[in-house]
């Protein structure tokens, strides 16, 4: 795969220097990104390129029950079983630019850089959503480490300077916030409709539920010894204190 431009590399940007110069990528890490989960379910995604990364790349959209397009002359053992079991398409070919039509994003993970800034360039014309990977300037938006557990998400990024970095960070997140986090707050989504229609106010749901997130006794501590009936309960409390009279 193409790497990040540093100096003396062939370049793999639109910018085509022949030997990068790193004119592209200067203001990467001053770049402020706008942060948002997008909802892929029964989105059209596309990927370009069938090799490993192409697989990590469509695996990550199915998680997110994206309705997936694999555009590649060939592909990967296990692309291939999901393009047979039917979980995705498979356009076996070179990519075109008409694959683009009716998409709501595209991820390209080729190995040609000329493919790969066709792709951007064709979606930049469409004013839709296009990642190349690893290639920072090829891309309006990029993928942070994620980490998944439950409901949760918690999304990690460097603005792609060390991606070694972004995947320690990843570990230690997903240690310090593990199952207790995802459990409570399906807990706590079972009150939201209670509050929307008991509570009069933002502030009134604002306070009822940082009473509990904050609280004493602490929740997640709670979950940690096992005790979720004392959650369930800690939350029923808190509905009789809030409830207007």
């Amino acid at each position: 795969m193409p790497a990040q431009a540093y100096a003396g590399k062939e370049c793999v940007c639109q910018l085509r220097r022949g030997i990068c110069d790193q004119s592209c990528v200067r203001d990467m890490l001053d770049t402020p990104f706008y942060i948002a989960c997008l909802r892929l379910k029964g989105r059209s995604c596309l990927v370009v390129g069938g090799g490993e990364i192409g697989l990590e790349k469509v695996e990550g959209l199915l998680v997110c029950d994206g309705d997936v397009t694999l555009v590649a002359p060939d592909a990967e053992p296990a692309l291939r079983e999901l393009a047979a079991e039917g979980s995705i398409r498979w356009e076996q070919r070179a990519y075109e630019p008409a694959d683009l039509e009716g998409r709501f994003m595209v991820i390209a993970a080729t190995n040609d850089s000329e493919v790969n800034i066709g792709v951007y360039e064709d979606a930049e014309r469409r004013a839709m959503l296009v990642n190349v990977v690893d290639v920072p300037p090829l891309c309006n938006f990029i993928l942070p480490a994620i980490v998944r557990t439950g409901p949760l998400a918690i999304a990690i990024s460097t603005a792609g300077a060390s991606p070694a970095l972004a995947k320690r960070m990843k570990r230690e997140v997903s240690e310090l916030f593990g199952e207790e986090y995802a459990r409570l707050a399906v807990l706590l989504n079972d009150a939201r409709g209670w509050a929307k229609g008991t509570l009069p106010t933002y502030q009134d749901r604002k306070a009822f539920f940082e009473g509990i997130v904050g609280g004493d006794p602490d929740p997640i501590e709670l979950l940690r010894a096992g005790d979720e009936r004392a959650v369930v309960d800690l939350i029923g409390a808190a509905r009789a204190a809030h409830t207007p009279a």
